[in-house]
């Protein structure tokens, strides 16, 4: 069983108990961000808990393992179970939709649009379909029904498209939210065909007007990934609470002008070095900027595991790494190897050892702000990869250069343990280290 909170920083918090299920379309650990009856008609904030589940999840790079963060609730007239990876990287929520008659068992991972009475396509001439879709990686069109088409595609070649609607997203038993846009995705395409139909849907928490957070109108959000069990927290609102290390912020940055590789509805901070164990390394600050094409710029991303670097900056710091681990680390001599297409430091580690000791820091310095990626952060451990009697564990920052992205990406493996606000009103992204499994306690959110 999983708990909600409502939480007033003056009051002590009340919890809902609920549980749901989920899965999605990769292998994966998911964080379930259960939300059933968790929702007041104005609270100051909500929290709902994170735990981990062996599942499947989606994936917008070319990841094999993937840990993705899925929050679970209900859709429709009467309500349907459906469960979403929460993406600040995409605008546009969607749901994989089966058009036809549900004669069995509900399934969680899909959503059957002529069995809500709630639901309304959305017409191509609409102004939703017109005005609100100019951010869309590709532009909205007009199908033969004359509905308002959209298509997503991803690095790794998989693709969703199909139509805009709006439907009641149910936060609670009694409370609801009318009318929110997303997309009903039935055709679904990825590497894997066999696991098309385990996929479920994704809400996109960008800047975008039609995403999740814009259309419930929340000043800011925040999440807490531990780095222990990887619990945690999501909570929508403020945290107003006196005991949360004060935050550093860093603006977020802005082009109004459309750029062939700048996402403007992105959370983009400006990347101003990386120090490993104090040292900052020698890169030239154009690197660090947006080009006159938008290519180069830093994005903070929910949905990504790992974090990328455009490949000068990748190979000084690979460089500068290697250089710090000799004589501590044994390097893995294996040209042809290369982590998840990107990642190609990797080390050799007596099985067994669940951690690997003395391990330099690599700190990503931002305008105002500071992510420090300590411990076993900075390497992962490659899942079924074994050399002889090691394992094989590979430096958690990769090449963006060898995905074919023109951006860096900071993932959610080097936010873990850091509070992440996402202050919308004020622009502005909010970090602090804490401990994430006791935040969860203090907030009194249960597993």
């Amino acid at each position: 069983m999983n708990s909600c909170v409502f939480f007033d920083s003056n009051s002590n918090p009340f919890l809902k108990i609920l549980s749901l299920s989920s899965l999605y379309l990769q292998i994966s650990f998911l964080f379930l961000f259960q939300i059933h009856s968790c929702f007041s008609s104005s609270p100051k904030s909500l929290i709902f808990p994170l735990k981990t589940q062996i599942l499947r999840s989606p994936n917008k790079l070319q990841f094999q393992h993937n840990v993705s963060l899925i929050v679970s609730l209900t859709v429709g007239t009467p309500p349907q179970n459906v469960s979403m990876v929460l993406d600040t990287g995409s605008e546009l929520s969607w749901l994989h939709c089966n058009q036809t008659t549900r004669n069995s068992l509900p399934d969680p991972t899909i959503f059957y649009p002529n069995q809500s009475t709630s639901y309304k396509p959305i017409p191509c001439f609409s102004p939703t379909c017109t005005n609100k879709t100019q951010d869309f990686p590709i532009p909205a069109s007009c199908d033969s029904d004359n509905l308002c088409h959209a298509t997503l595609s991803y690095a790794d070649s998989s693709s969703s498209d199909g139509n805009l609607a709006s439907d009641i997203f149910h936060l609670g038993s009694s409370d609801n939210i009318s009318g929110l846009v997303f997309g009903c995705m039935v055709s679904i395409f990825s590497s894997n065909t066999d696991e098309d139909s385990k996929t479920t849907g994704l809400m996109g928490m960008n800047r975008g007007s039609l995403s999740f957070v814009s259309q419930m109108g929340f000043p800011k959000f925040s999440y807490c990934i531990s780095g222990s069990d990887f619990s945690g927290l999501l909570l929508l609102g403020d945290s107003n609470v006196t005991w949360l290390a004060p935050l550093n912020y860093t603006p977020l940055i802005q082009i109004s002008q459309p750029l062939p590789y700048f996402d403007r509805v992105a959370y983009t901070v400006q990347l101003e070095g990386i120090k490993v164990s104090g040292k900052l390394l020698r890169i030239p600050k154009w690197v660090l900027v947006p080009d006159h094409t938008g290519a180069g710029q830093t994005m903070v991303d929910s949905g990504t595991q790992f974090t990328f670097l455009l490949g000068p900056v990748y190979n000084a710091l690979r460089a500068e790494f290697l250089n710090q681990t000799t004589g501590v680390l044994r390097v893995l001599d294996d040209p042809n190897f290369v982590f998840q297409g990107a990642m190609d430091l990797c080390y050799r580690v007596p099985a067994g050892e669940t951690s690997v000791p003395n391990l330099p820091s690599v700190s990503l310095v931002f305008a105002g702000a500071e992510m420090v990626v300590s411990g076993d952060r900075v390497l992962y451990r490659v899942p079924g990869e074994i050399r002889g009697s090691d394992w094989v564990w590979c430096m958690s920052f990769g090449n963006s250069d060898m995905l074919g992205v023109e951006a860096y990406v900071i993932g959610h493996h080097h936010q873990q343990n850091v509070w992440m606000e996402f202050d919308l009103e004020r622009s502005r992204i909010g970090l602090a280290q804490v401990r994430c499994d006791l935040a969860r306690q203090r907030f009194g959110v249960g597993l």
